[in-house]
């Protein structure tokens, strides 16, 4: 049984890195940077030509705004009892690394060109893959990593679809 008021402690402290981090200068433009530090790996690099990712890039500004949406979010999880750990934040460290063992080691992706973001247990697919069966082998085999809620499927059959996700600064965006 969880004690009364443990509520408002973890919500204060799941707050309290947002809130620091908001006050740090970003590496890009505007204090852009990945200041929740959210995992953001490269799975695989087959398809040349395959538009990269921008990352989760945010400005000390964005990152204010969006500090209470995390902690709200990020504690309600636990709250619920569909968490063992305060904040399903917490999570993404240890997942994104085993989506991307798992679906190298898997072999039925080794041809795509694909990246992967956690955030919140929720694994998002970017990238270029062959086929749209493909597409949608992948998004199933995330769903078999230990402790992901959900996927995000944004990726594209071949390399010259346009991105369903926003596209690193100075990368050539694909013609229709």
């Amino acid at each position: 049984m969880k004690p009364r008021g443990l509520g408002p402690l973890l919500i204060a402290l799941a707050v309290l890195p947002f809130a620091a981090v908001a006050q740090e200068k970003g590496s890009g433009p505007k204090g852009r940077g990945n200041h929740f530090n959210d995992p953001f790996l490269q799975v695989t690099s087959a398809l040349p030509g395959c538009p990269v990712p921008e990352g989760p890039m945010f400005t000390p500004e964005q990152v204010r705004a969006e500090a209470h949406v995390r902690a709200q979010h990020g504690g309600s999880c636990f709250r619920s009892g569909r968490c063992r750990l305060p904040n399903s934040y917490l999570y993404d460290k240890e997942i994104i690394p085993r989506v991307v063992s798992y679906l190298q080691q898997d072999g039925r992706f080794n041809n795509t060109s694909v990246w992967v973001l956690g955030e919140r247990r929720l694994v998002t697919l970017m990238g270029c893959v062959q086929t749209q069966e493909q597409a949608r082998a992948m998004e199933q085999a995330v769903l078999l990593v230990d402790d992901v809620m959900g996927v995000v499927n944004d990726l594209g059959v071949g390399s010259t679809a346009k991105p369903k996700y926003r596209t690193a600064p100075g990368e050539a965006r694909p013609v229709r």
